[in-house]
């Protein structure tokens, strides 16, 4: 990597920021946005859509890039936005991947990449202030000039929402091997940490459950105050997200492979990021796993693949 990109442990990310205009009685309303550079493959003029019978009004349609057919999103539509007319020459697409699928999201304008550190991003737990989209939408939110607030979005909320992804929660092996002792999960997202904490109990972990690597730092070390130096022995697994404010997954582990305490618990990175950049950079922070949210069995294969791995 070159002095410009982002370094492991660094805490930072880049952000897409790009912008959706409301016209409303009260004027042209401009909502600041963000999606991770990491889940972004391009972005596009928006091309002649197919339209799907049947379909919400939002789902634009689709088209065909590269043999590839996408499913396009408006996101004014889905948020109940009424966009200014005359701006349709700067409408983008902006072409998505995680959870291992393509999506791509009309916006109404692509500014520029933002190189942002997770501990100016704060949880977000209001409404957006536009009256038209949940806090629940929203993964973070952070200042930046002009006192202007940028959101950032909650893409696999988004996409559930329509029933474009459903997490494979179901698919168990039959043969499900167990195990004992406590598993620290990380993960900003209330829903994704009750899918990973149900998969954990259903192996035979105890589960502790932090919002972000900040909050995970507290509970090594509250762990260690409860078992000293036989922590190692109690604490079996430590499965984080990548994305979460005020710490990110990559900063955590790197904290934790630094700490004499607990740099031989393994990690597993668990993250809708499907690049292989971050795939690359979780296990140069040190992670043993790196997995894609969420596909049961490969969850079940690799979390016991591990563990056994750390038992010898």
């Amino acid at each position: 990597m070159d002095d410009n990109s982002l370094k492991v442990g660094s805490n930072e990310m880049e952000l897409v920021d790009f912008r959706i205009f409301n016209d409303s009685e009260d004027g042209i309303y401009e909502g600041i946005y963000g999606i991770n550079v990491s889940k972004v493959r391009e972005i596009i003029r928006v091309p002649k859509l197919t339209e799907l019978p049947g379909t919400p009004d939002f789902i634009e349609g689709i088209f065909d890039l590269r043999d590839i057919v996408i499913p396009v999103v408006n996101l004014a539509k889905w948020m109940g936005i009424t966009p200014p007319e005359g701006r349709e020459k700067d409408f983008r697409i902006v072409i998505t991947e995680f959870n291992n699928v393509l999506i791509g999201f009309i916006v109404h304008e692509a500014k520029r990449i933002r190189r942002i550190n997770w501990s100016d991003i704060e949880p977000a737990t209001f409404a957006s202030g536009s009256g038209t989209l949940e806090g629940s939408k929203i993964t973070g939110v952070t200042k930046i000039e002009g006192d202007n607030v940028l959101l950032i979005l909650d893409l696999e909320s988004v996409v559930q929402d329509l029933g474009l992804y459903e997490p494979d929660v179901d698919a168990i092996p039959h043969k499900l091997e167990t195990f004992s002792g406590i598993a620290l999960i990380l993960d900003d997202s209330v829903t994704a940490r009750k899918i990973v904490k149900d998969a954990l109990v259903k192996m035979g972990f105890q589960v502790v459950e932090a919002i972000d690597g900040k909050e995970g730092l507290e509970k090594l070390e509250e762990l260690h105050e409860l078992y000293g130096d036989a922590v190692t022995e109690h604490l079996k697994l430590i499965l984080s997200d990548v994305e979460m404010p005020r710490m990110d997954g990559f900063h955590f582990a790197a904290n934790v492979k630094e700490d004499g305490r607990f740099k031989n618990i393994p990690i597993i990175f668990n993250s809708s990021i499907s690049d292989h950049f971050s795939e690359i950079r979780g296990k140069e922070a040190g992670a043993e796993a790196y997995l894609v949210k969420f596909e049961a069995g490969t969850f079940y294969d690799e979390v016991s693949r591990v563990v056994r791995a750390h038992m010898k």
